[in-house]
């Protein structure tokens, strides 16, 4: 039994007591934290009601939270558009297509089956700062909450936002839908059984693509582990081969993250997902004199900014998680972002992770480039990422660690944004410490030109780290 809290939401596993497991307990107190937060961010007249979305992946826990989160937010007096099965990417759409004060999807993203979670959006449909998040968490735990009378309970609408989130797609600039149907592409898709299986066949179908369906029957009976890791979609990379298709294409259960399989069964890489969208939109901008910026977060693969910079472009790193990237994203005016879990972010469409603009701009380069997917790949610089971690839970030791490896690194560049990130110019290498959010640990990724280089860079800098603490 699992339950974890933290400014972007509440996420657990279903079922066993309140405070150990997301129960309907949880469910309502922390909606009706949230309703009650509403008018910090956005004032609105005396007698008009606040405007929530919610949408939900296809969990098998997806109808009882929904219904628990719909009636709260009613019994709080707000007004409810319910969108049913949604990707995350068309619930944060729904919340600007209806111009709703609020959103809240119900998904666990890609953890297993048991999981659910609540996460929380502003009227813009961006994940909540980490300063709205805590104003969440702190009227949860002090109940500083209320409920309305009954001649001021919210009402209910229902709402498919699927076919709009697609129109939005194709009418995009970027997206070559007529490049695209004159390739004749031919596409698997596996969506683990989740709502990816309504939208993507559903958006591959309008721009020309043969799609074959892998687990795209929406029972929330995940098919596989549903992160989209190699390892986890052999299904999917045999499949590619046996019907001899152009690509692989594996979402997550809400559709935000974005994983390719090349033509002959092998793994794109996830990193990559964002580096190949980016090249494609700044080959544009560049033809056009454009301004370029890009931004992903420190642990990402550092291919991006070597994209970016032969491009003329310029890019930026930030801290580590989706609000981060998206609040430098604006601050910088940046024509494209995301993370290396598959992520991309395209904001002349919204500021959230959406593989479903991913898919739409992948094949359109792919269209422009007239070569394989493999072939594709090759344009790319070479990089691999090693992951470790240390067992740490003493805070103060932490900080130890931190301003010791700052010191012991110091003619190397050095990024305090997010914990310390040591950065080797020469060497086209770097490895990020920082602590995790939720266990007691130190997260450790290192990148190099080769898979040896990135784990014996993690290696030293362990060493470095383990000899500090004595």
């Amino acid at each position: 039994m699992t339950l974890i809290k933290s400014i972007s939401g509440i996420r657990g596993t279903i079922g066993g007591a309140p405070g150990g497991a997301l129960t309907p307990v949880d469910i309502v107190k922390f909606t009706a934290a949230y309703s009650a937060t509403l008018p910090r961010r956005k004032p609105v007249p005396n007698g008009v009601r606040y405007k929530v979305v919610v949408g939900k992946d296809a969990r098998l826990s997806g109808d009882m939270v929904e219904q628990i989160v719909v009636g709260t937010l009613i019994a709080c007096g707000v007004d409810v558009v319910k969108c049913g099965f949604a990707s995350t990417p068309t619930t944060e759409m729904a919340v600007t297509f209806t111009g709703a004060d609020g959103g809240i999807i119900l998904t666990a993203s890609h953890n297993p089956r048991q999981w659910n979670a609540l996460k929380l959006l502003n009227d813009k449909g961006e994940f909540l700062t980490a300063a709205e998040g805590q104003e969440v968490l702190d009227a949860a735990e002090s109940a500083g909450f209320s409920f309305a009378g009954v001649d001021g309970l919210g009402t209910v609408t229902e709402e498919d936002f699927t076919d709009r989130h697609i129109d939005a797609v194709l009418a995009l600039e970027a997206v070559d839908v007529e490049a695209v149907k004159a390739a004749h592409f031919t596409v698997v898709v596996d969506a683990i059984n989740s709502v990816g299986g309504i939208i993507m066949p559903r958006l591959l179908k309008r721009l020309g693509v043969k799609c074959i369906e892998l687990n795209c029957n929406p029972t929330g009976d995940f098919a596989h582990n549903p992160e989209p890791l190699p390892a986890n979609l052999l299904d999917l990379r045999n499949s590619v081969v046996e019907n001899k298709a152009d690509l692989g294409v594996s979402v997550d259960p809400d559709v935000d993250r974005l994983a390719f399989i090349c033509e002959d069964g092998e793994p794109f890489v996830e990193e990559y997902t964002l580096v190949s969208v980016a090249d494609y939109l700044c080959s544009l901008a560049e033809a056009k004199g454009q301004p370029i910026h890009t931004v992903s977060n420190l642990s990402s693969t550092r291919a991006l900014r070597d994209v970016t910079e032969a491009h003329g472009g310029t890019y930026h790193a930030s801290a580590v998680g989706e609000v981060n990237v998206t609040t430098l994203m604006h601050k910088v005016g940046a024509l494209i972002g995301g993370e290396g879990n598959g992520g991309v972010i395209y904001p002349a469409l919204h500021t959230g992770r959406d593989a479903m603009v991913g898919v739409a701009l992948f094949l359109s380069n792919l269209a422009h480039k007239k070569m394989t997917v493999s072939a594709l790949k090759k344009t790319y610089p070479p990089y691999f990422i090693a992951k470790n971690r240390m067992e740490v839970s003493d805070p103060a030791l932490i900080d130890r660690i931190l301003s010791g490896l700052k010191e012991a690194y110091s003619t190397a560049v050095i990024d305090e944004t997010d914990g310390v990130k040591i950065i080797f110019d020469a060497t086209r290498s770097w490895v990020h410490l920082r602590r995790s959010n939720t266990e007691p640990i130190i997260r450790i990724y290192s990148e190099a030109p080769t898979m040896k280089e990135a784990e014996a860079l993690g290696g030293e800098v362990m060493a470095v780290a383990a000899r500090i603490i004595g």
